[in-house]
């Protein structure tokens, strides 16, 4: 199963949630891979950076050759996480063709929602040759408490994708953790940032 988390806007946090998603599966005893398909290779310095060790492997593959090569390897785990790269169409594209899933990203503020056209575009003339693939939104970075958090829903709706119900929120732990090496479900597991992505995780599966 491949899951790409995509959008061609940098800054939504992207990666954050690529290596939140991929610790909380690993966590379920999958065997995950997570694809550093940026050229910045944010998720692969992550991985440089963790003093414990990871659950699962980080592996960078920046390349237009993206699909034929996720093929090659798809077998061999339960769950392959993409972390796609922003402004690089062609790379983009590859990853949306051999996904099983896209989770595209997006925060609460009207630029990230007038953006999105880019990434749906992308994804829907994928979807020609891709006829499976399931595309879904998450709200990232939401402020708690705040109108615009609570409207982005209905902006959101023009781009006929679900939106799943868990959203994400501003919250320091996730800088802190991924500043550590490593998420918010090792450093802060009884926190509210870590019934989150567990809550973001289950929702993911029951799409997929």
């Amino acid at each position: 199963m491949i899951i790409s988390f995509l959008n061609q806007k940098g800054g939504l946090g992207k990666t954050t949630l690529a290596i939140h998603i991929a610790d909380s599966l690993s966590r379920k005893d999958k065997k995950v891979l997570l694809i550093d398909a940026d050229p910045q290779a944010s998720a692969l310095d992550w991985a440089e950076n963790s003093e414990n060790g990871n659950r699962f492997s980080v592996v960078g593959l920046p390349k237009k050759t993206l699909r034929s090569e996720l093929r090659t390897i798809e077998t061999d785990y339960d769950y392959i996480i993409v972390d796609g790269p922003p402004r690089v169409h062609e790379i983009a594209m590859a990853a949306i063709a051999a996904s099983d899933l896209i989770v595209i990203p997006v925060q609460p503020s009207p630029f990230d929602v007038w953006s999105l056209k880019d990434i749906i575009d992308l994804v829907n003339e994928v979807k020609t040759i891709n006829e499976n693939l399931k595309t879904v939104l998450v709200i990232n970075r939401k402020i708690v408490n705040t109108a615009i958090g609570r409207d982005v829903v209905n902006a959101l709706a023009d781009y006929n994708f679900p939106i799943l119900k868990t959203a994400i929120c501003q919250r320091v732990a996730y800088a802190e953790s991924i500043g550590m090496g490593q998420t918010v479900l090792h450093t802060n597991s009884d926190s509210k940032a870590s019934e989150e992505i567990q809550a973001l995780t289950n929702e993911i599966l029951e799409v997929i």
